[in-house]
C-alpha cells in the first residue's frame, strides 16, 4: 500500500508540473498576445492618424489654395489632435508642407501620426498633390480640326469642337461634341459626322451608326461628348502673367511706332538677348500672308537674366528662338486691356529652334500668344520646337504662303516636343501641299504637373499625384 501511495506521489507532481507548464506557456502566450495586439492597435492608430493629416491638408488647401502654413503665417512643423466621436483624444498628426516651386502647383505633404495611448509609435506618410494645367493635352483646341495624313502624335488630345483625324494617335483623341459638320472640300462625310471620326480609307460612318475601333488611326481609342476646355478664361490668365511680370519677372511695353515687334534669343547660361525689330523681311516672291513675320534688321536692346519667377512678358509680337539649359520660363505676347479691334492681337512667332537641354522636366518653356503661336516664311526645313503652346483668340500654326517662285512655301520636317493649346484650327500645313510635309507632336508627360511658370490650369482642385508610407 505504501509504494502504491509512492507511485500516486509521483504521477501528482508530475502532472502538476506539466500543468504548471502549460499554463505558464499559455499565460506567456496570452500576455505576448494582449502585447501584440497593443502593438498593432498603436501602430494602426499611428496610422489612420497619419492618413487624417494628409485628409485634413487636402481639405485646407480645397479653402485656402495657398495657404502652406496651415493658417498659422508660420513654418512648421504644424502639430493636431485627432478625436473620436465622443470629443477623446485617440491620436495627433504632425504636419510639415512643402510648398511649390515659382509657377508650379505641386505641394508635398508630409504627415507624422502616433496614438495617444503609446507616442513611441510612429508612422509616417508623404503624399504629391498638384492642380492639373492646360498642359495635361499633347493637342487642345476650341474649334473644329482636322489632323491630315502625315501627322503623327503621341499624347491626349481633346478638341471642344469636332475632330477628322487622319494621321496616327497613339493616344486618346476625345471631343466635346457628338456630332458636327465637317465642312473640308474633301470631306468624307459633312452633317452627322462623328466628333471624332477618319475618313482614311474605309471611312468612318455618320451617326448615328455603330463607329468601328479604328486602332490604325486611333491606337488607345476615342470618345466623343466629353466635358469642356474654357479658353476665354486665359485673358484672366494673361492679366496675371502682366502683373507677375511687372512685380518680379520682365516686361516691357510695346516696342514703339517705328518697331514690328520684338526678337528674344534664349542662352544656356540663364540669360537672354532682347532685339528690337526695325521690319519684316521682304516677301519676295511668296504671297498668301501680309507679312513675312521673319526678321529683316533689329537692333540690340541688351542681354538680361532670366527673371526670377520665370514670367517674360511683352505688349508686342515677339519671335523667339534658342536653348535653356535648367531655366523654367513663360513668354507671353499679348496687348492689355484687351484691344476693341481684334488685328491688335499680338503673336509670338517661331523661325528657328527653340531647344531644350534636358529632358527630365528640368527645362520648361511656355510661349502664350494673345492671337496665335505661329511659324513665318523663313522658317527652318527641319525646325525643332520643345516648349508648350497656347494661342488665346487664334491658333497655333505656319502662316500661308504661296507662289510659283515662293522659296519658303514647301517645308520638311517641323518637330514639337511639348503641347499646343489652339483656339481656332491649328495646323503647319495646308491642302495646297504647303508648309510642313511631316508634323511630329510629341507630349511632353512632364508638363502635366511641372508646367512653366503660371500656366492656365483646367480645375481649382488639388489632386493626388503620389502617396507612399515613409519608414521611420
Amino acid at each position: 500500500m505504501k509504494k502504491d501511495g509512492g507511485m500516486i506521489i509521483v504521477q501528482t507532481m508530475i502532472f502538476a508540473t506539466v500543468s504548471i507548464m502549460i499554463i505558464g506557456a499559455l499565460a506567456g502566450w496570452a500576455a505576448t498576445t494582449v502585447k501584440t495586439g497593443r502593438i498593432a492597435f498603436n501602430r494602426e492608430q499611428a496610422f489612420q492618424s497619419s492618413e487624417a493629416g494628409i485628409d485634413y491638408y487636402r481639405w485646407h488647401l480645397a479653402h485656402a489654395p495657398t495657404d502652406y502654413q496651415d493658417g498659422t503665417g508660420t513654418s512648421g512643423p504644424y502639430i493636431h489632435f485627432l478625436k473620436d466621436k465622443n470629443n477623446n483624444t485617440v491620436g495627433q498628426f504632425s504636419l510639415n508642407i512643402t510648398p511649390p516651386a515659382p509657377g508650379s502647383t505641386l505641394v508635398k505633404i508630409n504627415s507624422t501620426g502616433s496614438s495617444v495611448l503609446d507616442p513611441s509609435y510612429l508612422r509616417k506618410i508623404e503624399t504629391e498633390v498638384v492642380k492639373p494645367s492646360i498642359a495635361k493635352y499633347s493637342v487642345a483646341g476650341n474649334n473644329a480640326m482636322r489632323f491630315g495624313t502625315g501627322t503623327e502624335i503621341f499624347g491626349p488630345v481633346h478638341i471642344n469642337g469636332g475632330i477628322r483625324f487622319d494621321g496616327l494617335a497613339h493616344n486618346i483623341v476625345t471631343s466635346g461634341t457628338t456630332t458636327y459638320t465637317d465642312t473640308d472640300s474633301d470631306a468624307c462625310t459633312t452633317s452627322n459626322s462623328y466628333g471624332v471620326h477618319t475618313c482614311l480609307s474605309p471611312a468612318d460612318p455618320t451617326y448615328p451608326a455603330t463607329l468601328p475601333s479604328r486602332s490604325d488611326v486611333f491606337e488607345a481609342g476615342r470618345l466623343i461628348s466629353q466635358p469642356t476646355i474654357d479658353f476665354s478664361g486665359f485673358t484672366t490668365d494673361l492679366a496675371m502673367l502682366q502683373a507677375n511680370a511687372i512685380s518680379e519677372g520682365f516686361y516691357q511695353n510695346k516696342a514703339g511706332s517705328k518697331y514690328v515687334g520684338y526678337h528674344i534669343v534664349l542662352k544656356t547660361n540663364n540669360t537672354f538677348d532682347l532685339y528690337k525689330i526695325n521690319s519684316w523681311a521682304s516677301l519676295g516672291n511668296c504671297s498668301g500672308s501680309t507679312y513675312s513675320f521673319s526678321v529683316g534688321t533689329q537692333t540690340l536692346q541688351g542681354n538680361f537674366n532670366f527673371p526670377t519667377n520665370g514670367i517674360i512678358f511683352l505688349e508686342d509680337n515677339i519671335v523667339v528662338d534658342g536653348q535653356i539649359n535648367g531655366a523654367r520660363l513663360t513668354i507671353a505676347a499679348a496687348d492689355l486691356p484687351v484691344p476693341s479691334n481684334p488685328t491688335n492681337f499680338k503673336n509670338i512667332i517661331v523661325n528657328n529652334d527653340l531647344l531644350y537641354t534636358s529632358y527630365d522636366g528640368s527645362d520648361s518653356i511656355g510661349l502664350i500668344g494673345q492671337a496665335g503661336v505661329m511659324v513665318g516664311m523663313k522658317s527652318e526645313d527641319n525646325l525643332k520646337i520643345d516648349a508648350a503652346l497656347i494661342a488665346q483668340n487664334d491658333r497655333v500654326g505656319r502662316f500661308y504662303y504661296s507662289g510659283g517662285g515662293c522659296a519658303y512655301k514647301n517645308r520638311e520636317v517641323i518637330s514639337l516636343y511639348g503641347m499646343i493649346a489652339s483656339y481656332a484650327r491649328y495646323g503647319f500645313a495646308y491642302t495646297d501641299d504647303t508648309g510642313y510635309a511631316i508634323r511630329n507632336i510629341t507630349y511632353d508627360a512632364n508638363l502635366l504637373y511641372a508646367p512653366p511658370p503660371d500656366f492656365p490650369l483646367t480645375g481649382n482642385q488639388y489632386n493626388i499625384l503620389s502617396w507612399q508610407e515613409v519608414k521611420n
